[in-house]
């Protein structure tokens, strides 16, 4: 085999050997895509987690009024969390502890303050979601090899989103003039929807490039223990500060409605979606959630005995650094404005997952048949080479 052949066939060995991170990278984008609206697949398929309304004009219940409906069915109960989902039809996941030590998630009725159920430790949301963004791989000390393996896929998402733009001229035109041909055979069929797939989805493909980069940083800052938060340590409550009562019974804290009324008046706007109830005589309480800005929370601390703020956290309260890396996550994930927009995550990630296939199913075909070439011609030299040598043995038996 001449040098020329064998660096030829070094090449093709090499274009077979990235076969695999192809398909790492198309596992990844699906799984991905599964993970936008696996809390809404559970939901399909588990009645528990439904927010079934009794009638169609139930109203809604307080955080008191559903306080008092799980001690009423379960006395003994301690919660100690709720958190009302971003979509009206989930029920609430109420943290709840028992005498026994048994912690557990429960499914909680907005309407009717009933338990429905028992959230499992591990379900379809979990996996897919550890399955895409780690791939399983426990954290042992520190972030996991899985979770850099996955998000160091970002900076050749973002070069290839750049490097697409600069070798495809003119992209823009693809806007206006969109083409793809579906009667050229599968070569041409394919090709024109990889472009096409690219150009409708630089915006998405921009996020999840550069989110999924910032992902890499974040295990990075992590592990060397560097720490970006300007967030304050709250300190437990001195045992001065804890009223006490003549006859010794625990002290009464002020109810959800109450707090939820103070933390809306220090941060207006607030729309609650958890309330942290204190976990013994010293600790605060904690209201939260969104408010103008759906990419982040914001929270109050208060006293619960008195409603006193000990501390807030709010939007002013984040340094610039704080308020662009505190909005990563959701923009990864779409979690961040109910279904619709979960939807349109789910969209794009299923259309950049066909790209990825597209690309895949080009690239085997162009390298299979580059390989079948390489193999004919270096038959056909072999047979061309092997022509002289007969030709003079068939001489020399005439002679």
């Amino acid at each position: 085999m001449s040098k020329k052949s064998r660096s030829k066939l070094w090449f093709l060995v090499h274009s077979w050997l990235a076969l695999p991170i192809w398909f790492f990278v198309l596992i990844v984008c699906v799984t991905g895509t599964l993970a936008v609206v696996s809390q809404e697949i559970v939901w399909l398929a588990n009645p528990q987690m439904r927010a079934s309304q009794p009638s169609d004009d139930a109203p809604r219940l307080s955080y008191d009024q559903i306080l008092a409906a799980i001690k009423k069915a379960e006395p003994q109960t301690l919660v100690e969390s709720m958190s009302r989902p971003d979509e009206s039809h989930f029920a609430l996941d109420v943290e709840v502890s028992y005498p026994d030590g048994r912690s557990l998630t429960v499914y909680v009725n907005p309407y009717t303050g009933a338990i429905q159920g028992t959230a499992p430790d591990f379900n379809f949301k979990a996996f897919t979601r550890a399955l895409h963004g780690w791939w399983l791989v426990p954290f042992t000390s520190g972030f996991s090899w899985g979770w850099y393996l996955v998000s160091f896929l970002g900076l050749p998402l973002l070069a290839s989103l750049i490097t697409g733009l600069v070798v495809y001229k003119r992209f823009w035109k693809g806007f206006f003039t969109p083409t793809l041909r579906i009667r050229h055979g599968a070569r041409i069929f394919w090709g024109d929807f990889h472009r096409l797939s690219g150009i409708w989805s630089i915006w998405f493909i921009a996020v999840i490039s550069i989110t999924g980069t910032w992902f890499l940083i974040q295990a990075l800052l992590a592990d060397n223990h560097i720490s970006i938060s300007s967030e304050p340590v709250i300190p437990a409550m001195s045992r001065e500060a804890v009223p006490r009562s003549a006859d010794g019974s625990p002290p009464e804290r002020i109810s959800l409605d109450r707090a939820i009324d103070i933390a809306r008046q220090t941060i207006p706007g607030l729309e609650v979606s958890f309330i942290s109830l204190p976990g013994n005589a010293y600790s605060h309480m904690s209201v939260g959630g969104r408010g103008w800005y759906p990419l982040m929370f914001q929270s109050a601390t208060l006293n619960p005995y008195n409603g006193d703020l000990a501390a807030s956290r709010m939007l002013s309260d984040r340094t610039s650094l704080e308020f662009v890396t505190e909005s990563m996550r959701p923009l990864h994930t779409g979690d961040f404005g109910g279904l619709w927009i979960k939807l349109i995550w789910f969209f794009f990630g299923l259309l950049l997952s066909m790209m990825v296939l597209s690309g895949l199913l080009i690239w085997t075909k162009r390298t299979a048949l580059a390989t079948a070439n390489a193999f004919k011609r270096e038959s056909k030299k072999n047979r061309l080479q092997a022509q002289p040598a007969m030709q003079r043995e068939t001489s020399e038996a005439n002679l």
